[in-house]
């Protein structure tokens, strides 16, 4: 008998029947003599719909506020899988964020778990129950209600499959595992199978943070820090293994220079032209951004000329407004000649653990979108990985070209 926790995304619990089919795969699980835990997000659409409400309301909606709303969308779903599984005859029950008690801090909407209580779900899985946790929310310690950002739902999972010590945490989503780049960019993108071709830690924590959507950033680092056993699986197709994301490593990496292509639409460029070159400078901007709690991704600050240096960097395409609002308010304090952004723009990466061990990755990268016209704005690069920033309109473009460039089409 073996502990699992199971994630469903919002596709996996889009309709009433499909809630069903998960019932089903939970009760699958539970006859085979393992205790589950399930986690669910908020049914498809559902929070995009609470977020626009939020905005007929206010143009920039209170967070903690924006938390009550958001969290409703998984306690719909919680309850709806509790009824499902009891109508087939499974008991279980199902529990919000704050009743589990997922501890977070205070940082609204983008709240960061603390720690997790697992007493109830222990009690619960002693008699037999199967217990269901909405995903993507929390409690403060001051007992507000609070959110995990997008994507939420995954680290939800991994942090209780961690509280909880589970052999496995099984992420299941629309897809039937990780896939070299996204397949609706790409057609038939080669699947990296546990098995066959498994995805390391390392490549698997790049590919979130460059954009991949198959797993949150967050819950791919609660795994590495605790060590829990990932695997990624289809909820709309029955077999297959998925991917297991290993912390092994592969004893083929350096035949696999390249193991994926990652794009991420939701980027803005903000510049900051004409300020003083001296030190102290960079802070002076990112300070205030990090004091707004937004997180910065790439950093480009030029060559001084005459005394002066430019200074560019990125943030998700949600916080634009704020930050160039913010920096347009520090213009005269900076005494920045300018400031200005792009918010059509995209990240585009290439990742691989082989990288370390082969030259000119790079420099094939760039050549293969100098050859479609493909200008680059930005570049930032790690031992595994090799990201720029383009225009969007040319994203799905290079991502095709790169993933012929690297050899990653299907056999």
């Amino acid at each position: 008998m073996a502990l699992i926790v199971q994630k469903y995304g919002g596709t996996s619990v889009g309709s009433p029947e499909r809630i069903k089919n998960v019932a089903k795969r939970v009760a699958k699980a539970r006859a085979e003599g393992h205790d589950v835990v399930v986690v669910v997000s908020a049914m498809s659409g559902e929070t995009n719909r609470l977020v626009a409400l939020a905005h007929e309301m206010q143009e920039f909606p209170d967070p903690r506020e924006l938390d009550v709303v958001l969290a409703t969308g998984e306690q719909v779903t919680i309850g709806l899988l509790a009824m499902a599984l009891k109508d087939i005859g499974v008991p279980a029950k199902s529990y919000t964020g704050w009743q589990v008690a997922v501890q977070t801090d205070d940082a609204h909407t983008k709240a960061r778990i603390d720690h997790i209580d697992g007493g109830k779900m222990r009690a619960d899985l002693k008699e037999g129950r199967v217990v269901i946790v909405a995903g993507f929310q929390g409690v403060t310690a001051g007992g507000d209600i609070s959110t995990l950002g997008r994507g939420g739902s995954d680290t939800s999972a991994v942090a209780l499959a961690a509280a909880l010590e589970a052999d496995e945490c099984q992420i299941y989503t629309d897809v039937d595992g990780v896939y070299t780049t996204d397949p609706r960019v790409v057609p038939l993108p080669a699947l990296l199978l546990a098995g066959m071709s498994t995805i390391s830690f390392e490549e698997m924590l790049e590919l979130a943070s460059l954009g991949s959507k198959v797993l949150q950033i967050r819950s791919v680092e609660f795994a590495g820090k605790y060590k829990v056993r990932l695997r990624v699986l289809s909820s709309l197709e029955d077999g297959g293994e998925g991917t297991l994301i290993t912390f092994e490593e592969d004893e083929n990496m350096e035949q696999a220079v390249v193991k994926g292509i990652a794009f991420d639409k939701n980027q803005a460029r903000i510049n900051v032209r004409g300020v003083s070159d001296k030190p102290g400078i960079a802070y002076q901007i990112l300070g205030s951004v990090a004091d707004a709690n937004i997180e910065v991704d790439m950093i480009i600050q030029n060559v001084g000329a005459q005394g002066t240096t430019d200074f560019s960097f990125t943030v998700p395409r949600g916080d634009y407004k704020q930050t160039l609002d913010l920096m347009n308010g520090l213009k005269d304090s900076l005494g920045a000649a300018e400031v200005n952004g792009d918010d059509t723009v995209c990240k585009v990466s290439i990742v691989g653990v082989g990288m370390r061990s082969h030259s000119g990755v790079a420099a094939q990268m760039f050549r293969a979108m100098a050859e479609e016209g493909i200008n680059i704005q930005m570049i930032s690069t790690s031992e595994i990985k090799v990201s720029v920033l383009i225009d969007e309109k040319y994203m799905e473009l290079a991502t095709r070209v790169l993933h012929k460039t690297f050899g990653l089409e299907q056999a």
